[in-house]
C-alpha cells in the first residue's frame, strides 16, 4: 500500500514537471523566434598607466564625448618635473659629447673618455624618453565616440595603474547576438535579413545577419549569429534585447 503511494507520489510530480513552462530558453518553440541581445562593437574599461591622483573628471555618468576629448586628467607634478631633470641631463650629456667629439678630431681626447661619453648622452636620451612616456600618460583621452556608462573613481582619489576609472559604450555602433539552431545553417548566411522586436521599446527594426560564430556548441547544437540594424535608431542602447523573427 505504502508503495503505491509512493509511485502515485513520483507519477503526480513528474506530470508537474513537464506541464511547467520552461523559462529562459532562447527559441520559442512556438512560432520559431530567436532571443536576441544588443551590444556595443566598442565596450572599454579605462583605467590609469600610471599611479598618480585623479584631477580632473570632465565627463559624466550617461554623458557623451567624441574621440581624443580627454575623460580623465591627472596630477602630474613630480612626473613634469622628472621630465625636465631628465631634458637638462641629457642637454648636458649632448654638449659634453660633441665637445669630445671635436676634441676627437685633434686626438686631445682618449677613446675610453669618448666612449663613456656616448654612453651617457644614450643613457640620459633613455631617461629623458621614458620620462616623456610617463607624461604623455597623465591623461586619458576617448578612442571613439561614445557615452560613459559607468564611474568607479572620483576627483582627487589616488589610483593605482589598472585600476578602473571610466566604463565607456560606443551607443552609435550596436550589434545583434543570439544563439540559432545549427540546422538553420543550411539557409541561414550572412545577409540573411530579419526582424528583431525590442522588448524595452516596444519597436521593431529591419536587420541582417553579418557574419556567423566559427564553431557549433556539440551541447546545445547551437552556433553564434552576429546582425546589425539597418539604419541608425538614436533611441538603442546597449543591453536592450528582444525577439530576431526570420522570414
Amino acid at each position: 500500500m505504502k508503495t503505491g503511494r509512493l509511485a502515485m507520489c513520483f507519477w503526480l510530480a513528474g506530470a508537474a514537471m513537464a506541464a511547467a513552462p520552461q523559462t529562459g530558453s532562447s527559441v520559442n518553440a512556438a512560432d520559431g523566434r530567436i532571443r536576441v541581445q544588443l551590444m556595443s562593437r566598442h565596450a572599454v574599461t579605462l583605467s590609469s598607466e600610471i599611479p598618480a591622483k585623479i584631477s580632473a573628471i570632465p565627463v559624466v555618468e550617461g554623458g557623451s564625448f567624441r574621440r581624443g576629448q580627454a575623460l580623465v586628467e591627472f596630477d602630474c607634478s613630480s612626473y613634469r618635473a622628472q621630465l625636465h631633470k631628465a631634458q637638462a641631463s641629457l642637454e648636458a650629456a649632448s654638449q659634453l659629447l660633441k665637445v669630445d667629439n671635436q676634441l676627437a678630431k685633434y686626438n686631445s681626447v682618449g677613446t675610453l673618455e669618448l666612449t663613456q661619453a656616448q654612453g651617457k648622452a644614450k643613457e640620459a636620451a633613455a631617461d629623458a624618453s621614458y620620462a616623456q612616456t610617463l607624461v604623455s600618460k597623465c591623461s586619458i583621452v576617448a578612442p571613439f565616440d561614445g557615452r560613459v556608462a559607468k564611474r568607479s573613481a572620483a576627483v582627487h582619489q589616488y589610483v593605482n595603474p589598472g585600476n578602473p576609472i571610466l566604463d565607456i559604450v560606443d551607443s552609435d555602433s550596436l550589434e545583434l547576438r543570439m544563439l540559432v539552431p545549427s540546422k538553420w545553417l543550411a539557409t541561414l548566411k550572412p545577409g540573411s535579413r530579419f526582424t528583431v522586436a525590442v522588448d524595452e521599446l516596444g519597436a521593431s527594426f529591419p536587420a541582417k545577419i553579418e557574419r556567423l560564430g566559427a564553431q557549433i556548441d556539440p551541447v546545445s547544437q547551437s552556433i553564434l549569429a552576429i546582425g546589425v540594424i539597418d539604419g541608425k535608431a538614436a533611441n538603442l542602447l546597449p543591453g536592450m534585447s528582444g525577439w530576431a523573427s526570420f522570414k
